[in-house]
């Protein structure tokens, strides 16, 4: 069992790379499954998968085996591209298909909404931008998983937490694998060095990577003439404001919640407000309310200038060349820890998005689709040590970056914290971009979190009682 394990720990590595492949491409098969030639798995690692296959799944034949995914980005290979460990399983034991119904970004939901309400559903929709839930299920275009997927099994023990976040008026809505960090806080180690600073690698460790040490470093740091800040990028309000463990619109018992008036929230708002008024944010209000330069992800941290940024890991995921904004990633100078603790606390927060899919309202094939998610979970489950390969050998990144990957996942799978803000409807969305800036707006812009609430949150509450109140049985177009 041993070596299964850690075979596919390195296959499920090739599987991560699938999905980003096919990210943001036009190719399409126009509702044909796929039939591109890719690299085929080897044999013996076949014959392992189908090892797996057999100890954790249930393998009776489906009556339909094809599902249909409704995507910007296709889950199949592309041309010469690798199959995932989950996808060569859905072959193998179930002589599973998925087609390709091909959207567009701008267009996916309207597509999804016009297919349903014509009676051509697909079968599935990702869930990996946390957009889609609850807004979905308010609008009727998806439904619950539960009378499909067993979560309740020992295949899905290691996912229950993920996908509990995931509850809506009664029903479970999100296969969710696993939960990924939305934000860690990147820094240049040769910056840390240079200003005589303390490594907040070495802080995390020993437990001292706290809001007040965070606070002091940033600080210390800055010189506005200079243009040395101690934050920058587009996401430091969110990661910030979920440090104290309350996303600002959350679930609670399956309904929407308003999560403004928290004491939690109130009080890390108001270290927001006082760092701000440290002056320790590059002044958007100066440069056409972008982040530094162009608006390059990371410009700043790679020339030395930017302390902390507050980024997803996606943004330091790629080749040496595609993250030089943020330093030489093979000479060690790229890092990242959690976003610091509040000192009162014994618990690093960190925001989560989830690795998962929703069933779609009225799926012709929701018994595929859920051997399909089996398929996925069997492989993961199995994975102790998700794309180290590609990370290691195309990333370069070094042992320290790998080991403060494997913490940060295991802090946001161990108490996942989802911020539903932007999966609700457009107007709570424009609302709380508002909101979530109001401590940090620079340029003299910055209110206190009290008068915040007292402009917002009497519409940010209508606005979640209608979605709460108003569940839809059918859906209609957005």
């Amino acid at each position: 069992m041993k070596m299964t394990k850690r075979f596919l720990a390195g296959l499920f590595a090739l599987t991560m790379c699938v999905g980003m492949a096919a990210c943001g491409s036009d190719s399409g098969n126009d509702g044909e499954a796929s039939s591109v030639k890719a690299k085929e798995i080897a044999q013996e690692d076949k014959d392992k998968l189908n090892e797996v296959a057999q100890n954790k799944l249930d393998t009776t034949e489906l009556e339909n085996k094809t599902i249909r995914f409704l995507s910007h980005w296709d889950i199949n290979p592309s041309e010469g591209g690798v199959v995932g460990a989950d996808l060569q399983m859905f072959w193998d034991t179930y002589d599973g298909k998925i087609e390709y119904v091909q959207t567009t970004w701008e267009n996916r939901y309207q597509d999804l909404a016009k297919m349903v309400m014509a009676n051509d559903s697909p079968d599935f929709f990702s869930a990996m931008d946390m957009d889609g839930f609850p807004k979905g299920a308010i609008k009727a275009m998806f439904e619950p998983i539960d009378d499909y997927v067993d979560l309740d099994s020992e295949l899905w023990a290691p996912a229950k937490a993920t996908c509990d976040a995931f509850v809506f008026n009664g029903g479970h809505y999100v296969a969710g694998i696993q939960s990924y960090p939305q934000y860690v806080c990147v820094y240049n180690t040769k910056t840390i060095e240079e200003n005589g600073l303390d490594d907040p690698a070495e802080l995390y460790y020993n437990d001292e990577w706290t809001w007040s040490k965070f606070t002091e470093m940033c600080t210390e740091f800055t010189n506005q003439e200079e243009e040395k800040v101690g934050l920058d990028g587009w996401w430091y309000a969110a990661a910030l404001n979920d440090t104290c463990g309350v996303p600002l619109i959350g679930l609670k018992d399956g309904k929407l919640v308003n999560n403004m008036e928290d004491p939690k929230v109130a009080k890390v708002q108001e270290l927001m407000y006082n760092l701000g008024k440290n002056d320790v944010f590059f002044d958007r209000a100066s440069n056409n309310w972008s982040i530094r330069g162009d608006g390059t992800t990371g410009l700043g941290v790679g020339t030395y200038q930017t302390l902390f940024y507050p980024v997803g890991l996606w943004g330091i995921e790629g080749t040496p060349e595609s993250v030089s904004a943020f330093g030489d990633v093979e000479a060690g100078e790229i890092m990242f820890v959690p976003m610091p603790r509040m000192d009162d606390s014994d618990t690093y927060w960190v925001t989560s998005r989830v690795d998962g899919y929703l069933l779609c309202k009225n799926a012709p094939n929701p018994k595929g689709f859920a051997a399909y998610m089996n398929c996925r979970m069997a492989t993961l489950s199995e994975a102790d040590e998700i794309g180290r390969k590609q990370h290691i050998e195309d990333y370069k990144w070094n042992d320290d970056m790998m080991k403060m990957r494997d913490e940060v996942i295991a802090l946001c799978n161990d108490h996942p914290l989802y911020d539903f803000q932007e999966g609700v409807s457009e107007e709570l969305k424009t609302t709380m971009e508002t909101v979530r800036q109001a401590t940090v707006l620079t340029g003299g812009g910055a209110t206190t979190w009290t008068q915040c609430v007292e402009e917002n949150k009497a519409s940010v509450d209508y606005l979640l009682k209608e979605a709460n109140e108003n569940i839809q049985s059918e859906p209609t177009a957005e």
